[in-house]
């Protein structure tokens, strides 16, 4: 414990000493106190970031690191690095990325960062990035850390190679990006095993904003089974304070899933998570603002018509409601409430309150 915290310590001086020195930096803290199952518990879990930038104008290097602390289990708290690479400008209209980095293409169902969870997803490589009039291109290759994996570890779910090229493009009200990625030993498959997944995500603006369409197409093949999921989905600004969306997300025969994501870790990465094969999901939801509170409420209805339940009745519903306050430029605080019957007849409830800091 001595030994841990001791070296927790070392870490946040040489953060700070190294930030006097930086031309910009960033630092925040989030408090997270679970409240599930039949509210017979409070887990607490405190997870600071500090992070510090150099550049000037053709080149930048940045560095931020993770201190993650549960206040109730009597554990030592743990630190990582969450952030660390070097980008560089050539010739005026691209640059190269290297080292550790958090990336987000598309909808996030096939790469994303997972925000949510006490170990967020990087991805150890390098990218090489274009600028162009008629897209914005990257290429990369890079390993993905979910912040467990050492170079003992043997589950390849961790650490399997991936090479990626993401292309995006924004003009008027329509907007574009495409995500292919080709793997190795990836999503828990023994090294060796290769696997090529593609998104599609298409965004259309309609009535001056007022009307925003959705599309997402994901898909994901490992030689022998091709697994897709489809999202259709519609936003209205009823006014400045108030939206409605719908959306309905259908999964293939063989279902949909990426390790790593936003979404792979189901409640536990705060949403739902990837559905079952052949399930449908309806979601309705409501967004309102007053002032500093805001107030979000989303409903889902989840049916199977296919094989993979064996039963057409099947019907899984979730409430999930949330419930924000800005309590100054530095700091906000939020509720989140979701029950979720899983197809049964017995709903499991998950609350959280989260208090963020930022300076």
């Amino acid at each position: 414990m001595k030994k841990n915290l001791r070296n927790v310590l070392a870490l946040a001086l040489g953060l700070i000493t190294t930030i006097s020195f930086a031309q910009d930096w960033n630092v925040d803290s989030r408090t997270r106190i679970d409240m599930g199952g039949d509210y017979d518990r409070m887990t607490t879990a405190q997870r600071a970031t500090v992070g510090a930038t150099w550049g000037g104008s053709d080149w930048g290097i940045h560095a931020s690191s993770d201190v993650n602390y549960s206040l109730d289990d009597g554990s030592a708290p743990s630190a990582v690095v969450y952030e660390a690479y070097a980008s560089t400008n050539l010739m005026g209209y691209a640059s190269v990325t290297a080292g550790r980095q958090a990336l987000d293409y598309g909808s996030g169902a096939l790469m994303s960062s997972n925000q949510w969870g006490a170990r967020r997803t990087t991805w150890d490589g390098f990218n090489f990035g274009l600028d162009l009039s008629m897209v914005d291109l990257t290429v990369g290759y890079a390993n993905v850390n979910d912040g467990a994996f050492t170079s003992t570890d043997t589950d390849t779910s961790n650490g399997g190679s991936n090479l990626y090229l993401n292309a995006g493009k924004a003009e008027g009200d329509w907007s574009v990006n495409l995500l292919y990625m080709s793997s190795t030993g990836q999503a828990g498959g023994v090294e060796g095993d290769k696997s090529t997944a593609m998104g599609l995500d298409l965004a259309y603006a309609m009535m001056g904003g007022d009307l925003n369409l959705g599309v997402s197409y994901n898909t994901n093949s490992d030689g022998t089974t091709d697994q897709d999921m489809m999202s259709l989905g519609a936003t209205y600004n009823v006014n400045s304070d108030m939206s409605i969306s719908a959306t309905r997300s259908a999964y293939g025969e063989n279902g949909f899933n990426m390790a790593g994501t936003d979404m792979a870790a189901g409640w536990a990465g705060g949403n739902m998570g990837y559905l079952s094969a052949d399930d449908v999901d309806l979601a309705i939801g409501v967004t309102y603002s007053m002032g500093d509170f805001n107030l979000g409420a989303t409903m889902h209805k989840v049916t199977n018509e296919g094989t993979a339940t064996g039963d057409s009745d099947y019907d899984r519903g979730v409430t999930d409601i949330s419930l924000g306050y800005t309590m100054s430029d530095n700091a906000s605080l939020g509720l989140r409430y979701a029950t979720d019957n899983n197809g049964t007849d017995t709903d499991t409830k998950y609350t959280w309150v989260t208090l963020t800091i930022t300076p």
